[in-house]
């Protein structure tokens, strides 16, 4: 890793060359990974240094488009260990009651907020109302008002908003959006999701109502109907859940174990998928249509993505996912690059106003319409 100093004199020197945007191609975005790049970058501070906070921060040490410009934690010790790991200076280092001064701080173009869920919120709209462009961990909040509220937020500011939506730019998973858009399966008829393994700790804030805002649902759940709506190519226009929860000791009122949920599509596709914490080995896409079908498995996991259709195997090589993604999304949000598919806050969105539907078909038993 280059020293502090190499790294910071990278960081001004890019900072030089931020309104030079016209040499910042879209077309660049999405290259070889061994090509050089001297145009500007993303700068990106990353808020909540968890364990996914830090893949994301690895990964982004190959980017050649964004790079890791400061942090916001509430825990010092992380802090002091990503300044030195990371080469991040003092000024960038921010907790989670003073990070609004990011707004004073020109080495930071966008936060990437790796909280619990019920935190998005309300973290969200104070990066928009600083004036520097959010990217918001999955779900992207508890429900569709606060996503909607997040949405607008974004837009009063006039910054964008993006869903950390890796499988999105994922090779093999484009491929099989390709084929489709191309007529290759035919009218699509079915699609499958399987989204689930064990959960461990039974105190972990993932299995706390108030800071996940569900269970499997939020977490490993949103895959299966993200999925089902990039794989179909549509928006479901109803849905039918069914909840089943054999360890209520663990999964606590407000917090689903296992669902399993169907939804229809205005084409007359339909889609059959399961969200759960109980059970391992979880992780399948499978479209069918009058011509063919695809499969990946495992379908979102953090890779090598393995997939197949009726043509054989698909042999897209793999890149870390979170690479791929903030690269992308620089491309997004400094040149205004539109991908194959959304990760704004609107497809966000979406899929919070399903998962509501979820849970209210889960409590009603009765089969509930969406307007997407």
């Amino acid at each position: 890793m280059n020293s502090r100093r190499d790294f910071l004199q990278k960081i001004t020197a890019s900072a030089l060359a931020l309104p030079l945007l016209s040499s910042f191609k879209s077309e660049n975005i999405g290259q070889p990974y061994d090509r050089a790049y001297e145009g500007p970058v993303l700068r990106v501070a990353i808020m909540g240094l968890g364990g996914y906070g830090t893949r994301v921060a690895e990964a982004m040490q190959t980017c050649k488009y964004a790079k890791l410009t400061g942090v916001i934690s509430g825990t010092p010790s992380k802090i002091k260990d990503w300044q030195s790991k990371y080469g991040i200076p003092e000024k960038n280092c921010y907790n989670y009651e003073n990070f609004d001064n990011i707004k004073n701080n020109p080495d930071i173009d966008a936060v990437y907020v790796i909280t619990p869920n019920a935190l998005h919120h309300s973290q969200v709209i104070r990066v928009a109302k600083a004036g520097k462009h959010a990217i918001c961990e999955k779900p992207m909040s508890v429900n569709a008002r606060e996503a909607q509220e997040m949405v607008d937020a974004c837009k009063k500011a006039n910054v964008k908003l993006l869903i950390g939506y890796r499988m999105h730019f994922e090779p093999k998973t484009l491929e099989i959006i390709r084929m489709r858009k191309s007529g290759e399966f035919g009218k699509i008829l079915f699609f499958q999701g399987l989204s689930g393994f064990t959960i461990g700790d039974p105190n972990q804030w993932r299995l706390n109502k108030q800071l996940a805002g569900g269970g499997a649902m939020m977490d490993i759940g949103i895959y299966s109907i993200n999925g089902s709506r990039y794989m179909v190519g549509e928006d479901p226009i109803w849905v039918t859940a069914q909840e089943t929860k054999n360890n209520p000791q663990k999964f606590k009122e407000g917090v689903d174990e296992t669902i399993q949920f169907q939804l229809g599509f205005p084409g007359g596709a339909v889609a059959s998928c399961l969200s759960t914490y109980s059970m391992n080995s979880l992780d399948r896409f499978f479209l069918d249509g009058e011509k063919g079908y695809a499969e990946l498995q495992p379908s979102t996991g953090y890779g090598p993505i393995k997939g197949r259709t009726h043509l054989g195997e698909l042999t897209q090589p793999h890149t870390t996912h979170q690479t791929i993604q903030m690269d992308e999304m620089a491309g997004i949000i400094l040149q205004g690059k539109q991908p194959v598919v959304p990760v704004d806050g609107e497809e966000g969105l979406k899929d919070m106003k399903i998962v509501d539907a979820i849970y209210q078909a889960v409590a009603s038993g009765k089969k509930v319409d969406l307007k997407l």
